[in-house]
């Protein structure tokens, strides 16, 4: 076994759990809302693409970036029409409402795509690859890993060095105060969870390029997300992208040892960390 290329696989595999995971931890980082149909969301603009493929014979990144405004806009007017209505001081309506969300988007996606299990074609990036001497790394691997690097410093520097960021921070502190200062919360918090939803188009870009997926996929991918941001710390991008990485060396790893083994694995390095570092690896604004 080359315990070499089985990490490296890993490490690649969690730039993909790292996508999953960067959206929600935007909208938490900002908001305290725990989105429990982000999953959901994820798959519901992997079928987006996969529509603008088929329908419009487009190159699946340039379906992306068409679909990437239209979730902007769905997140901002779900955020803005809906989930500003739940946020306060009980984290209890926030999760029945976003549990119910879950259920619509799969609902309606069964009765718009059927169960049947989709895959958005990338043509020969699917199979090509990269010798880095002894590991040969996928080129779809490699570029889904850049990408969530990518992400994750496009979100730091909107965070700490623009005026939407430093908004974000200040409505994120304290949203009273911000909105004495002439900022309206309700229209940060939107923005936010459309930003949230660019992110979520890029993994689902991904998701549908690597693998199979359909209407009732999404709570195993906001399991996988949930579990990179808590193993890397609420509120920090970076430990965000740490988190997918654990979880995908966890992964291939325990798949190396036994097959039978790779979600198992996965899920006990989540538990060995939480056991170690209760607040993650880099815990951040949230007390």
């Amino acid at each position: 076994m080359n315990w070499l290329d089985t990490i490296v696989q890993g490490v690649l595999l969690g730039g993909l759990y790292a996508l999953f995971a960067a959206g929600l931890s935007l909208v938490f980082g900002i908001m305290r809302l725990v989105n429990l149909a982000h999953g959901d969301l994820i798959v519901l603009a992997a079928f987006l693409v996969l529509l603008l493929v088929t329908t419009l014979g487009l190159s699946p990144f340039v379906a992306a970036v068409i679909a990437m405004p239209v979730m902007f806009a769905l997140g901002w007017v779900l955020q803005f029409g809906l989930l500003n209505r739940t946020l306060g001081n009980d984290i209890l309506p926030p999760l029945l409402v976003t549990f119910g969300l879950s259920i619509v988007i799969q609902n309606a996606l069964l009765e718009g795509f059927s169960a049947d299990s989709r895959r958005i074609s990338a043509g020969g990036l699917e199979t090509a690859s990269l010798q880095l001497g002894p590991i040969s790394v996928g080129t779809m691997p490699l570029l889904t890993f850049l990408s969530a690097v990518a992400v994750i410093v496009g979100l730091n520097l909107l965070f700490y060095r623009t005026a939407l960021g430093r908004a974000f921070r200040a409505t994120s502190d304290d949203r009273e105060t911000a909105g004495l200062m002439g900022i309206q919360p309700n229209r940060v918090f939107a923005t936010a969870t459309g930003l949230a939803m660019v992110v979520v188009t890029i993994a689902a870009l991904y998701l549908g390029m690597r693998a199979n997926f359909d209407p009732t996929m999404g709570p195993a991918r906001l399991i996988y997300a949930f579990e990179a941001v808590i193993i890397g710390g609420l509120g920090s991008f970076w430990g965000t992208l740490a988190g997918g990485v654990i979880i995908g060396v966890a992964q291939t790893v325990g798949a190396s040892i036994n097959p039978e083994w790779q979600i198992l694995a996965g899920h006990i390095a989540f538990l060995l960390v939480l056991l170690i570092w209760p607040r993650g690896l880099f815990p951040r604004a949230v007390d």
